[in-house]
């Protein structure tokens, strides 16, 4: 009788779950408090041409969601969904956000890098000393679809626009690209994306005096208060140099030596007046 009862009881739960249906409603109730995945926008140039960029892109350990190429009737490249992760920032940082490979979308960019052809401009590069001839230009091609590609992706995540950056900005003490020649204040310019400084702020804070008031601390506080993760001594060694060369390869490509002189003091505090 106990087991009749047993088995009738197991019978009623069983029917009683087999009539209920599993679905998942997507529309009914949205929640307020979530943001995107995409906070940051790398560029970087591949060191190659525009056959072993593909390949290396597609075929080893690493990677990028967009590959722009030399060819000019090439389209831009999707090499993987803005949704997942692509290997293309390392060790890197920016803004306290670490290890950007997390947050950020990656586009690489077929060019040659720079020419080790002197022993002595490739060395000065250790040192943080960058001279813009050693490197490749863009083509006005690739310009246009870079513009287009960053207006794109800055109005679908509502990029900031001081995190569209190079990959020396996010890791200064270990790359140089996409270098000096890359073209930020013309993106800036004629496509609305990324940062640059005004020049009645550049005007105001391009004062001697104002600048011989910092101290070596207080103007690698720009440099942090503006994103940049650099060291907090009193002194400009070698990691310091290297982050300042960063700063102005994108702010300042026409002279970049690493030394934090009064037109990169009034670039920086100017930067940091718009982009609080």
């Amino acid at each position: 009788m106990i087991k009749k009862i047993v088995f009738l009881f197991l019978t009623l739960v069983l029917s009683s779950c087999t009539s209920l249906k599993y679905s998942v409603n997507s529309s009914k109730y949205k929640s307020k408090s979530y943001n995107e995945r995409v906070r940051f926008v790398i560029l970087h140039y591949t060191a190659l041409n525009d056959e072993r960029s593909i390949t290396a892109l597609t075929k080893n350990n690493v990677s990028s969601h967009y590959l722009v190429t030399q060819e000019r009737y090439d389209s831009v490249y999707s090499l993987v969904p803005d949704t997942q992760r692509a290997w293309h920032a390392g060790t890197s940082s920016f803004d306290g956000y670490k290890n950007l490979n997390d947050n950020s979308i990656g586009i690489e960019i077929s060019n040659l890098g720079y020419s080790s052809a002197s022993k002595q401009k490739t060395a000065n590069l250790k040192e943080g000393i960058v001279d813009t001839t050693m490197f490749y230009p863009y083509n006005d091609a690739q310009v246009f679809k870079i513009g287009m590609l960053l207006k794109e992706l800055t109005a679908k995540y509502k990029i900031n626009p001081k995190y569209i950056l190079g990959h020396s900005d996010i890791a200064p003490t270990r790359k140089f690209d996409p270098g000096p020649k890359f073209p930020w204040k013309h993106l800036y310019d004629h496509y609305g994306v990324g940062a640059w400084f005004e020049k009645k702020d550049f005007n105001a804070f391009y004062s001697q005096d104002l600048f011989n008031s910092y101290s070596a601390k207080d103007l690698k506080d720009e440099l942090r208060k503006y994103g940049y993760d650099i060291n907090s001594t009193d002194n400009w060694d070698l990691q310091s140099k290297k982050v300042v060369s960063a700063f102005q390869m994108h702010f300042r490509p026409r002279k970049v030596d690493g030394v934090f002189d009064l037109e990169t003091f009034a670039i920086i505090k100017a930067l940091n007046k718009k982009y609080k």
